[in-house]
């Protein structure tokens, strides 16, 4: 039995993403990934007329959200 691709399964070979597979990777809401690109916190691309996240953009966010964390709970 042959079962069909999960579209919504992470593809690591994926270099830009768009607002949505970006949001699912982060477990957050389109508006609130609209609004982190909006502010600068998650860098975007634009490729014609559309918004893209680099892939690695998602784990740099992460490991920034980590770090500000750490440096509040240190003070």
């Amino acid at each position: 039995m042959y079962a069909e691709p999960d579209p919504l399964a992470f593809d690591p070979t994926l270099a830009l993403l768009d607002v949505a597979e970006a949001a699912r990777r982060l477990r957050l809401g389109r508006t609130t990934t609209f609004a982190l690109i909006a502010s600068g916190e998650l860098e975007s691309v634009t490729v014609g007329r559309l918004r893209r996240v680099p892939a690695e953009a998602i784990g740099e966010y992460v490991a920034h959200l980590r770090e500000s964390q750490n440096t509040r709970a240190a003070a």
